[in-house]
């Protein structure tokens, strides 16, 4: 995308230099949907702090310099599987999803991941612009809906990292013997933790866990086992 304005700007009145231009913010658009792509560079052109760009091919090849990023979903969780914990070094660029998923486990996991911002595909461009000015100066960000979700979402399930974990095996059709291998602990501690994912998704066998979790989105559907 060309440049969208002329940043250069006139010596002051009284004839010296001209002051420093203060640094735009680089947004790069990664996203796979060149249609959303579009439509968020036209609600991000035009605004003077942001200097936006839509990379090749939906990919972030050409992200070099870039404060923001915009993903799809898939495209963040790829991103920042390569980048490993690299990640959360100063100075890279921070990764704002931008998508329609909105399942308690399509947020949780990539937030756990390491992306910095998520956003729901019906946003506005007030909340838009939030996200990205927000990411720029180092923050998260989560729209209000969200963040309303992640809240609840905690305080009706309250699961452990490692119930967590154990939930995703289950998920899988692991068996205790193969989840205890895969966590490396004991059978007896896979069996109390898989107790109290009983307790706490009020489930009675687990299948209906898996069920109950996939409903309340603590478990992504790709992570289920075929039946």
């Amino acid at each position: 995308m060309s440049e969208l304005f002329n940043c250069s700007r006139p010596p002051d009145r009284a004839g010296g230099a001209a002051a420093p231009l203060k640094k735009r913010i680089n947004v790069v658009i990664a996203h796979a949907d060149a249609i959303v792509s579009a439509g968020i560079a036209s609600l991000l052109e035009g605004h003077a702090d942001l200097h936006v760009t839509i990379a090749a091919g939906g990919t972030a090849a050409s992200h070099a310099g870039a404060d923001v990023i915009i993903f799809d979903h898939r495209g963040a969780m790829e991103h920042t599987r390569r980048c490993g914990g690299g990640y959360r070094r100063p100075g890279l660029p921070q990764v704002l999803i931008v998508t329609q998923l909105d399942r308690e486990w399509d947020v949780y996991s990539a937030m756990m991941a390491g992306v910095h911002g998520y956003l729901l595909q019906n946003a506005d461009a007030r909340q838009l612009l939030a996200a990205v000015r927000t990411l720029s100066r180092g923050m998260h960000y989560l729209s209000a809906e969200l963040r309303h979700c992640m809240a609840a979402s905690s305080t009706r399930t309250g699961l452990t990292s490692r119930e967590t974990d154990v939930l995703q095996l289950l998920a899988q059709g692991m068996c205790n013997k193969a989840i205890a291998r895969e966590l490396d602990i004991g059978v007896g501690t896979v069996k109390t933790h898989v107790k109290g994912l009983f307790e706490k998704l009020g489930a009675t066998a687990r299948t209906h866990a898996v069920v109950l979790a996939m409903e309340r989105g603590l478990v992504g559907r790709d992570y289920a086992a075929e039946p």
